[in-house]
């Protein structure tokens, strides 16, 4: 879509250049923000132009750029356990990967969101640049907190998602993940993953049924009882035209339990 409200485009190259102007905008792949008329938007600042590294390998972890596109998440050797489902789980088709980005997606934030899905799942951790001056300072958030509703984030005007980071310790982890949509091309009415840690820790994580992700924690994999109580007491479930929340809640209950017995 033409975004005809915008009159100015620049192209950052340095973390001052990410300080925005009346009406400016931060541009990531563009996915979503040339989808639909952003009235308020006059000026464009170009993110991809800061030449972040992808995906960077380290002791501590994994450290997924911003700027990554979904496309070099699933090509790169150290991509994380469970990117490929959490990617199909995306309303997209693979060219639309080679263009949308990791950040991109998270900061969007829908409930449906595939990456946040994954970071979420894997305790992935959003590093935040504040914009400078005025006495604010970087810092990190689990993805898990940045989503705080069906498309709305715990972001600050002018704070700029710099990376995901995932620890070390989850990528040796169990995983199992499972989807279920009312149409076959639809958008996901949950996305459901588990993980069990070489410690015995077990994750559950409800997203796509819930406004915001559920995470479960548990000091082992727990019984089937204990896990259904927790999924039934969770909050956020909701109703639109991709599902009900009934229907959101029930089946959450029913594919977490798969997962739980295949991680058992």
């Amino acid at each position: 879509m033409d975004l005809n409200t915008v009159t100015g485009y620049r192209r950052a190259r340095t973390r001052a250049d990410l300080a925005l102007g009346p009406g400016e905008r931060i541009l990531g792949g563009g996915t979503w923000l040339y989808s639909e008329p952003q009235l308020d938007t006059t000026g464009l600042v170009d993110l991809t132009t800061m030449g972040w590294a992808p995906l960077t390998r380290t002791d501590e972890g994994l450290s997924i750029a911003a700027t990554c596109t979904i496309a070099e998440l699933l090509a790169h050797p150290d991509r994380p356990p469970l990117a490929v489902e959490c990617a199909n789980a995306l309303l997209a088709s693979s060219t639309i990967w080679t263009v949308a980005t990791v950040g991109g997606n998270v900061c969007r934030a829908f409930a449906a969101a595939g990456m946040v899905a994954l970071c979420a799942a894997l305790d992935g951790v959003a590093l935040v640049w504040a914009p400078s001056g005025g006495g604010r300072h970087d810092y990190r958030i689990p993805v898990a907190e940045l989503a705080t509703g069906n498309g709305t984030t715990s972001l600050a005007p002018g704070e700029v998602l710099r990376a995901l980071e995932i620890p070390a310790r989850v990528l040796a982890a169990r995983t199992a993940f499972r989807k279920i949509a009312l149409a076959e091309l639809g958008r996901s009415g949950a996305v459901l993953t588990g993980r069990v840690d070489p410690g015995g820790e077990a994750v559950f994580v409800i997203t796509a049924a819930t406004a915001s992700p559920t995470v479960l924690r548990y000091p082992a994999l727990p019984g089937a009882a204990a896990l259904r109580a927790d999924v039934d007491a969770a909050v956020g479930y909701y109703t639109d035209p991709l599902g009900s929340a009934d229907w959101r809640r029930q089946v959450s209950g029913v594919l977490l339990e798969e997962i739980r017995q295949e991680l058992a």
